[in-house]
């Protein structure tokens, strides 16, 4: 199979960066994603964990730092990926220990800046990806601290939704949980409907006729480490939405099938899958190249949509660039390489290949784990023993057009190709403010 990659920069059809005017505008700005369904939808993970020094949430260098407490400098960092914070205002930047290669102080984001959020959601608005599914990891809902984030990044995200005509879902993830803890998700869940009403904003992703709600975590086997929650909590916690009135969708291990790999071999997992609407089988590190996209395609994702069809489930695969945790767990860094959006592309051809209608991808601003789409910088900070990826010399915007790109080959706007589409899309579109 033969993957070409083609740039091309250039101004199309009257767009251009900060040159789209009257009537031109007006459109671009009434674009809202169809709410009512998941077919046809590409979804991000939207990790929103990100906490500065100075942001007012008091939670120090959350998911930048390994201690969190302390400086953000070298021999203190878990990202592998530097954000692009040239578009961002003063107030959203926030100044590191590190530097660049000119000396100056290299600067990251919070998630707790509103203005940030929305800005995540205007690009893309800009680039067409339809929606995330927001990560709202239950271990953490029991700490006050840690709530509140929680709380003002979801008042973000309903915010930047509803101005850019992008949909979210809550997606829950269980990672951590004790035994019986899947409560909090519960009561979680009942504040979040019941009295934030947060299905009722009209950017709150439906389907099948009802809101979307994601649960991460279930039927994973982690060897030495296993979940203290059982089969049956998880079981509860799906009877409890689904009797709420929600589109309930699993994220679940690679070997949910088969009952092997990364899932426990008890045969119950699949009586409680069959209590979803949506399943969503965890992909990221399972194949490494473009050869193994294709074989997992063929051993996985085939088969598991004839099953999924055969037990009246929709299906949604998870797609990834590239993996790497260097700076996180001290593995290689570019542990799985993005081969210049090649990589990310074979899983989306695949997909579509496969029969797939709905697409999630890992993720939008996941840069602890080298799987962030948004907009990364080729020169990440220098010196002191640092080391960082970059986009291999591509525009920082290059995954969100790629991703943008994804959608139209899923809905059929798009000839399916093993060959990436040449990228004519504006950089940016203006907010006419």
């Amino acid at each position: 199979m033969r993957f070409h990659l083609t740039i091309l920069v250039c101004f199309v059809c009257g767009f251009a960066a900060g040159n789209v005017v009257g009537d031109e505008l007006k459109d671009v700005a009434a674009i809202k994603v169809d709410r009512s369904t998941l077919t046809g939808k590409v979804m991000c993970g939207y990790q929103g964990w990100f906490n500065c020094a100075g942001d007012g949430s008091g939670l120090g260098w959350t998911h930048w730092a390994r201690n969190q407490d302390q400086a953000f400098a070298p021999r203190n960092v878990t990202v592998d990926l530097w954000p692009d914070v040239s578009e961002l205002g003063a107030d959203e930047r926030f100044k590191t220990g590190f530097k660049h290669a000119d000396g100056s102080a290299a600067e990251v984001f919070s998630s707790g800046n509103r203005q940030t959020v929305v800005r995540h959601f205007q690009w893309m608005r800009d680039y067409g990806i339809d929606g995330v599914f927001l990560q709202r990891f239950a271990n953490g809902l029991r700490t006050e601290t840690n709530l509140r984030h929680k709380n003002m990044v979801l008042s973000h995200v309903r915010e930047g939704t509803e101005k850019a005509g992008r949909s979210y879902a809550i997606m829950y993830d269980l990672t951590g949980l004790p035994a019986g803890g899947l409560k909090v998700v519960e009561a979680d869940w009942k504040t979040l409907r019941h009295k934030t009403k947060i299905t009722a904003d009209a950017a709150y992703q439906r389907h099948q006729g009802k809101p979307v709600v994601a649960v991460w975590g279930v039927g994973f086997n982690d060897g030495t480490k296993s979940r203290r929650y059982s089969l049956a909590d998880c079981k509860k916690l799906i009877e409890f939405l689904k009797a709420d009135g929600c589109t309930v969708m699993l994220g679940v291990p690679t070997g949910w099938r088969a009952l092997d790999r990364d899932a426990i071999s008890d045969p119950e997992l699949h009586e409680v899958l069959q209590l979803a609407d949506i399943i969503s089988p965890w992909t990221i590190g399972r194949y490494r190249d473009v050869q193994e996209v294709v074989s997992h395609a063929d051993k996985y994702w085939q088969p598991e949509i004839t099953w999924c069809g055969d037990h009246e489930l929709d299906y949604m695969p998870v797609v990834f660039p590239g993996f790497s945790w260097h700076n996180l767990q001290g593995a290689e860094l570019d542990d799985i390489p993005r081969l210049k959006g090649k990589f990310l592309w074979a899983q989306i051809a695949a997909a579509k290949r496969a029969g797939c209608d709905m697409l999630y991808v890992a993720m939008f601003d996941e840069v602890d784990e080298g799987t962030a789409i948004f907009k990364c910088t080729n020169q990440p900070p220098v010196g002191d023993g640092v080391a960082f990826l970059t986009y291999e010399g591509l525009p920082s915007d290059y995954y969100l057009r790629l991703v943008g790109m994804a959608g139209k080959v899923l809905r059929g706007e798009l000839s399916l190709s093993d060959e990436i589409p040449v990228v004519i899309l504006p950089k940016s579109i203006p907010d006419g403010k």
